[in-house]
């Protein structure tokens, strides 16, 4: 018997317009497995169900005339993200009781949308890191296996999405935030191209590197959230690529890229790290079936290398001086203290310094690739890490190089501004995920999608689900802390 939540979100909403099932039906089922499961896979820091079922009345109260493409569909915010009147804790306990005054233009968007947030979804400490595990929330863990992280810092959209709790979730990516938790959960997780959504209302836009995005079990589930946050606002810092004939989604359900030349390589940028065997054949899967498909698969050089990352990493501590209320600094993390600690010991002229030779590797490392549409190369390093590796250690430094090593090749992409999209396409021996990673030209997020499209055509479909996925209520699920002495 098909389950509310076993349907897509644009399945969800054509019930809903249809008249099938109403806005409050699919958020009342969705609220009871975030009360079922959600501490259990460590998805959200705050539930708001009365706001949540008074947005599903009102968005039945329309009726069919729907203001979206998944008009009336249960999602949430990731807790990065401002949204007034609601608890924002940015992932720290130094924010614990947080309210803000005001929304981000994103969260304007889901909202004039139609769609209904069922709260705020855990995240890493000030986005810093790759997993989220903080001391506002559970930590986010894989619902394909409790022992394992879901990823940061878009950690507890990917939990909620994989497990069922939601069809679809904002998050944000400033160096892979939503294409790792993706590829962990065996999700999609889309990173537009650098001005295709706002970041506002405030904030200065962080050197380009993060921006919001969707997480979802399809890649059409993807395109048409991508819509709904894709809105023009004045006095943006980087110019917005025009949207393609009928929005992202219609690029989406085209699948219809045209022949595409595709580079392909293993190689980490970030790192000189070993790349698992797993990760690497989920890269040769994905090439075999797009030659398959007519396209040209070529093996071309990394754009850029590990000198890159001295780089990437002073603009990283300077990005985790968000402001902090002096008498709450103690309350922060160990990771966090650290770069925050040295952030500010750089100065203005070595950021200065460090932004140039950057956009320098930039130029060069896209002229290395100017022949190619795409770039296809592994998500990860490693299929996935277990809740608590990273912090298993004396020094925060150490935590920081894990993650480093861990994730050697999304970050590239946030500092290029180019499209980046995490797909499912492998699995590791005990049935994980295993993710790839296709990559566009800076405002050709259209053929991006199209691409990824026919790629999930060509796998036979992604929206696979995890066990917990019919486990709500179970005594036997497992929540296990697994911290291991190295990922698998």
């Amino acid at each position: 018997m098909t389950e509310p939540h076993d349907l897509t979100a644009l399945e969800q909403a054509a019930a809903i317009a249809s008249g099938e099932r109403t806005s409050r039906e699919l958020v009342e089922h969705h609220l009871t497995r975030v009360a079922a499961l959600g501490d259990t896979v460590g998805a959200f820091v705050t539930v708001t169900p009365e706001l949540a079922l008074a947005a599903a009345d009102a968005a039945d109260a329309v009726g069919r005339t729907a203001r979206g493409p998944l008009h009336g569909v249960p999602t949430a915010i990731k807790d990065l993200t401002l949204t007034a009147g609601v608890r924002t804790t940015f992932g720290s306990a130094a924010f614990a009781d947080f309210v803000p005054p005001v929304d981000a233009d994103v969260v304007r968007f889901i909202r004039a949308a139609g769609l209904v947030s069922l709260g705020k979804t855990t995240t890493s400490e000030l986005g810093c890191s790759l997993y989220s595990e903080g001391r506002v929330a559970p930590p986010a863990r894989n619902p394909w296996d409790l022992a394992y992280t879901a990823g940061g810092s878009s950690g507890g959209a990917a939990a909620a999405v994989a497990a069922g709790l939601l069809p679809v979730a904002q998050g944000s990516d400033g160096g892979g935030s939503l294409r790792i938790p993706a590829s962990l959960c065996g999700l999609v997780g889309y990173k537009p191209s650098r001005g295709v959504v706002s970041g506002g209302p405030i904030g200065f836009g962080a050197y380009g590197l993060p921006t919001s995005g969707p997480i979802g079990r399809t890649v059409a589930d993807v395109a048409a959230l991508l819509d709904v946050l894709a809105q023009p606002v004045p006095g943006e810092p980087y110019l917005a690529p025009p949207p393609p004939a009928g929005g992202w989604l219609a690029a989406a359900r085209t699948a219809t890229p045209g022949r595409l030349r595709i580079g392909r390589f293993t190689t980490p940028m970030l790192a000189d790290e070993p790349v698992h065997p797993d990760c690497a054949a989920a890269v040769d899967q994905a090439a075999a079936l797009l030659t398959a498909a007519g396209h040209e698969v070529v093996e071309v050089p990394p754009p850029l290398t590990p000198t890159a990352w001295p780089l990437f990493e002073t603009v990283w501590y300077v990005l985790s001086l968000a402001p902090v209320p002096p008498e709450r600094e103690s309350q922060l993390l160990p990771l966090t203290r650290l770069l925050r600690d040295r952030g500010a010991a750089i100065s203005a002229a070595s950021l200065t310094a460090a932004l140039g030779e950057l956009q320098a590797q930039v130029r060069l490392g896209i002229r290395r690739t100017a022949g190619c549409d795409l770039l296809l190369c592994p998500t990860l390093a490693a299929p996935q890490a277990p809740v608590g590796w990273f912090t298993d250690v004396r020094d925060p430094t150490d935590d920081f190089d894990r993650q480093r090593r861990f994730s050697p090749y999304c970050a590239i992409f946030n500092v290029t501004g180019d499209p980046s999209v995490s797909l499912p396409v492998g699995t590791t021996a005990d049935g994980l995920p295993v993710g790839v990673l296709l990559s566009g030209r800076l405002g050709n997020d259209a053929q991006l999608l199209a691409a990824a499209a026919q790629l999930e055509q060509l796998s036979g479909g992604w929206d696979r689900h995890p066990a917990i996925w019919r486990a709500v209520g179970s005594a036997n699920v497992n929540t296990t802390s697994g911290v291991g002495d190295s990922y698998t």
